[in-house]
């Protein structure tokens, strides 16, 4: 059963808030931990002099004292470490093949909000089926951003069907009792700029049409899960710019990723691809057709 919640450790300070907060999660869904190290060998001669042997008791130290602290920190939790020589995105997207959810630190833009994706993080993404939340040292959840009433925003596109991208949501919402805010942005066809009267009746006509065609997507959603306070909000321009101004306060972002490939390879979308680069949040990334 695809349950138990996967975490990339690599020692770092954001690999260390990453698997508190994997841990958190692990408790809200009340599966097991497994804490991954990765080790391409050999190793890039960013690090010159070090041993296979060395690298691998630095990898062992990173693990048991990451699982030492969260076993202290959730006693009753079922902890498992492995550490894999391998390439990282290629040994986490394996290891995550069989969990419900992967979490993977990254660096934070500074004093800006925002990520900075490494090329592993962008590998893992693309490489895996299974939901990824990337997190930040600012996401640390001892920190002062993680609260039991900070809402889940999800970005949903009426032109596709995002039922993962909801259900992942809604189940997120629920384990976190709190509120819920689908956010959908929309733009009027690049025509209408060259209309030399245009009536902004009609810009509030489909603005209507759209909200009720996003009211209409959460209304079985909003049928299995009665107890998530549900809202949304329908925006004009671009739908990653509405959804990084969302994300402040938030206490989770969820976007899609489509998995279908173009010539050039699985790539993220732009909106998936703003979000990331940009929230203020930790950001789930849903695998949808």
């Amino acid at each position: 059963m695809n349950d138990h919640v996967i975490v990339g450790v690599d020692g770092s300070p954001e690999s260390r808030a990453a698997a508190r907060w994997a841990a958190q999660e692990a408790v809200l869904r009340r599966v097991a931990l497994r804490l991954v190290h990765a080790v391409d060998w050999p190793l890039d001669p960013v690090f010159p002099g070090l041993g296979r042997q060395d690298v691998d008791r630095w990898a062992d130290h990173a693990l048991t004292e990451a699982a030492q602290e969260l076993q202290r920190r959730h006693p009753e939790m079922e902890i498992a470490t492995r550490c894999l020589a391998a390439r990282p995105a290629a040994a986490l997207a394996a290891e995550a093949a069989d969990a419900g959810l992967l979490v993977l630190g990254s660096r934070g833009l500074g004093g800006l909000v925002g990520f900075i994706i490494g090329s592993v993080a962008v590998s893992t993404l693309v490489a895996t089926d299974t939901p990824v939340v990337l997190i930040r040292v600012a996401d640390d959840p001892d920190g002062p951003r993680i609260g039991s009433d900070a809402e889940v925003i999800v970005g949903v596109d009426i032109r596709e069907s995002c039922d993962l991208v909801l259900a992942f949501a809604f189940e997120e919402a629920a384990r976190r009792h709190c509120p819920l805010r689908a956010v959908h942005s929309w733009k009027m066809p690049p025509a209408y700029a060259y209309v030399p009267f245009f009536d902004p009746d009609n810009e509030r006509d489909v603005n209507r049409s759209v909200t009720h065609m996003v009211e209409d997507m959460l209304m079985p959603w909003r049928h299995k899960f009665p107890d998530v306070d549900v809202s949304h909000s329908v925006f004009t321009g671009s739908a990653g710019d509405h959804l990084v101004r969302a994300s402040q306060g938030a206490g989770l972002v969820v976007v899609g990723r489509h998995l279908r490939r173009s010539p050039l390879g699985t790539q993220l979308g732009p909106v998936t691809h703003a979000v990331l680069h940009h929230a203020a949040a930790p950001v789930a990334v849903v695998a949808h057709e």
